[in-house]
């Protein structure tokens, strides 16, 4: 049977090693200009210019001019949501890479999925949030309950004007690293934006790290119930 969309296209430009790199940097929602992507993926400007178009035709990327310079980013969440899926099912097979990076600690901590907080203490912030009837699973997914919005309001987070957005409230996403889920949607996003203005952690700037201060993490255990 040949059903369906035909993904060989979408795999192939994937599964090229510059253009994987270039994705998975552009998972940090950050936009970077061809001559960072081609650093980050090792490969001559040439190159890399070859490699941008074909993720742009192709839909996984997009590009904004700025003067003279071009930046480039994912092209959605879709996109983002595939790539993260990706390297969950590579971890869980053992597609890993022979050299970590020395932020590969750090990265497994907390990082940025996209728009939203990841890893172990993403991780500990959804569980937490469904033990103490914060989050409610149900049919249609995840609710919050009362209490749940009276938290997020603790820490100026307008839970009843994210709820009229088109996007998903919120919802779990799955984490490659801990192989749990952490919370997702606008939600997830507006909880990441919130901790940096808060002042409890950082976003690297040349990575997908999430840097928790010792204030932000004992924040995290007073509000959230995170164990340290």
């Amino acid at each position: 049977m040949k059903d369906g969309p035909n993904i060989v296209g979408i795999a192939a430009l994937i599964g090229d090693h510059a253009r994987a790199e270039v994705l998975t940097a552009l998972l940090a929602d950050r936009a970077l200009t061809a001559t960072e992507l081609a650093d980050i993926a090792g490969v001559t400007k040439q190159t890399i210019s070859s490699h941008l178009a074909k993720l742009v035709d192709a839909g996984l990327i997009t590009v904004e001019s700025q003067g003279r310079h071009r930046y480039f980013r994912l092209a959605d969440r879709d996109v983002a949501h595939l790539l993260e899926s990706l390297m969950g099912i590579a971890f869980r097979v053992g597609a890993v890479r022979i050299r970590s990076s020395p932020r590969e600690p750090a990265l497994r901590k907390a990082r940025v999925c996209y728009d939203h907080l990841a890893g172990e203490l993403g991780v500990s912030i959804y569980e937490s949030m469904l033990q103490r009837g914060i989050l409610l699973p149900g049919a249609d997914g995840l609710k919050l309950s009362d209490s749940g919005h009276q938290l997020f309001a603790q820490i100026g987070i307008a839970t009843d004007t994210l709820a009229t957005q088109r996007r998903t409230f919120c919802r779990a996403c799955l984490d490659w690293s801990e192989r749990r889920h952490h919370l997702a949607g606008a939600l997830g996003a507006s909880l990441l934006t919130r901790i940096v203005a808060l002042g409890w952690a950082t976003r690297s700037k040349d990575s997908r790290v999430v840097k928790f201060t010792a204030a932000g993490e004992r924040a995290l255990t007073d509000h959230f119930s995170v164990a340290p």
